[in-house]
């Protein structure tokens, strides 16, 4: 596991189709880089990925002010 990032121990939710990821593979690299990925958006979600076409998920993570990143920023915060 690479602990030098910003995302250890972070709670984590994906929304919408991401270009270079599969949700299975997106999945193993938050898991990679020590993250907590779960499927809902609550007040204890740290980041918001987001994809094309996202849903309530991205509606719900404005109201509840999460850092909403795209997938290039999460690439790069990611290395």
């Amino acid at each position: 596991m690479n602990t030098d990032n910003p995302f250890v121990g972070k709670t984590i939710v994906v929304t919408g189709k991401l270009k270079s990821y599969t949700r299975a593979a997106i999945k193993a690299r938050l898991l990679e880089l020590g993250a907590k990925p779960v499927s809902k958006v609550s007040k204890r979600t740290d980041y918001l990925i987001l994809g094309e076409r996202p849903g309530s998920k991205l509606v719900k993570a404005l109201a509840l002010k999460i850092t909403i990143l795209s997938e290039r920023e999460f690439e790069e915060m990611s290395r």
